[in-house]
């Protein structure tokens, strides 16, 4: 699938902020928990706009996700 332009400039902008929480590990200031809900809900629109192209492919993760746990 791929992005419009909107939505890879934003998940660009929002990069560094997992950046800085994986370095840090932790979340160290309230700017990066509200960057953390806008990836949160950018990703999850990509979710659900993938899931209804490809829900065969989904289903088959899951299970592969389930059976390497």
């Amino acid at each position: 699938m791929k992005l419009d332009d909107a939505t890879f400039r934003q998940l660009r902008r929002l990069a560094p902020v997992i950046d800085d929480v994986l370095n840090a590990r932790e979340v160290e200031h309230a700017d990066q928990a509200v960057g953390l809900d806008s990836i949160a809900q950018l990703c999850s629109q990509l979710f659900d706009a993938y899931h209804d192209q490809y829900p065969v492919e989904i289903a088959l993760a899951r299970a592969d996700a389930v059976e390497s746990q």
